[in-house]
């Protein structure tokens, strides 16, 4: 007989395996780091989101600005047009002719809908309104 104990999982030479080696990437954190950027990602998307409401929001302020001095200039009311282009977008550049019995509104916009280090985008809205008899 062999002095030999078995104890626990010991291999059939009488040796214990060897311990695994922890190595430097390990996949514990995986799914948290996986997390944490869909959430910034998703976060950037809704920011994105916002902005482009926002620039979309600035064109139809201008397009509502085009068609009230179109329709007040076409009646000639002077007072009028100056309180709405009282309330116009800063920045905005209007430009009213008349031409052919029509009134030609232009709003030439260059919107930065939240800080003025970011890109601007160039926005255009234009109406036409056939003049009223005097």
């Amino acid at each position: 007989m062999t002095d030999a104990v078995v104890v626990g999982r010991e291999s059939p030479a009488g040796r214990r395996p060897p311990h695994p080696r922890p190595t430097r990437f390990t996949s514990h954190g995986m799914v948290t780091i996986e997390l944490a950027l869909a959430g910034l990602g998703a976060v950037a998307m809704v920011a994105l989101l916002a902005w482009v409401l926002s620039a979309l929001m600035l064109w139809g302020t201008c397009q509502d600005l085009a068609t009230g001095v179109a329709r007040q200039e076409a009646r000639g009311d002077a007072a009028a047009v100056a309180e709405i282009l009282e309330h116009r977008p800063p920045g905005a550049q209007v430009d009213v002719r008349r031409a052919d019995g029509r009134v030609v509104v232009q709003v030439d916009l260059a919107a930065r809908p939240w800080a003025e280090w970011l890109p601007s985008i160039p926005l255009h809205a234009e109406a036409t309104v056939i003049a009223e008899p005097a």
